[in-house]
């Protein structure tokens, strides 16, 4: 979350995004890019699964607290589940703007983070099945919902494909870049909004031209962009 940026520019350039391991591994590893859910949280799957960690992946639908009736379709989002000594964990590399260490699933109350934010995981009820977690708490949280219901890399395909090539997609109209910070977040959105966050301190200013998107990908978040 510190080193690895959440960033969809191959979306906006037009190159292949998939939820193949290999792929993203070259992509993230070998080339130091970063990548939005799908890409991040199933190389993630991978490493955790090669380190000896049981791991499930779950199928999320993002939405804005108030407006769950509007949340994202299913497979919108990859999120995990990891089993540790029976105790349950949600991980999470993939949203941007999220939590930085993994939530207790079955904590009902508000597990607070780094610089004080404080999360929360509701359980599903009669008329909405599955659980949600309100990553930001209070009356403007963002969050997801989400069962436990076991899911498979290639079942995220369809919706990869969608976010990556549709022009509806917000990834493909304005392609964003953002990381986590030991005080905060840095992020470029929609190719020209420079927004830093400091101690809760939010400052933005536009980025004069191409050099200069250019030049901030390389230099703040170590994203090298072949000239094409």
């Amino acid at each position: 979350m510190l080193h690895v940026p959440f960033e969809s520019y191959d979306c906006a350039l037009g190159r292949p995004v998939t939820v193949e391991v290999a792929d993203n591994f070259r992509k993230i590893v070998e080339r130091g890019r970063g990548g939005f859910c799908f890409e991040l949280n199933g190389l993630f799957a991978w490493l955790l699964h090669e380190l000896g960690f049981s791991v499930t992946l779950l199928s999320a639908r993002p939405f804005v607290v108030g407006k769950e009736a509007e949340a994202a379709p299913e497979f919108a989002h990859l999120t995990l589940l990891v089993d540790i000594d029976r105790t349950r964990w949600l991980a999470d590399v993939g949203f941007g703007d999220g939590f930085l260490e993994p939530l207790r699933l079955d904590m009902a109350e508000d597990q607070v983070g780094e610089l004080g934010r404080a999360y929360r995981i509701e359980p599903g009820t009669a008329e909405r099945q599955g659980r949600q977690v309100h990553l930001y708490g209070g009356d403007e949280a963002e969050g997801y919902l989400f069962t436990l219901e076991p899911r498979r890399l290639e079942d995220f395909e369809g919706m990869c494909e969608f976010y990556s090539t549709s022009p509806d997609s917000s990834f493909v109209r304005a392609p964003v870049c953002s990381v986590a910070t030991a005080a905060g977040r840095v992020t470029i959105a929609g190719r020209r909004r420079l927004i830093v966050t400091e101690n809760g301190r939010r400052t933005e200013r536009l980025l004069a031209d191409d050099a200069e998107e250019r030049a901030v990908l390389a230099n703040v978040f170590g994203v090298f962009l072949d000239r094409e």
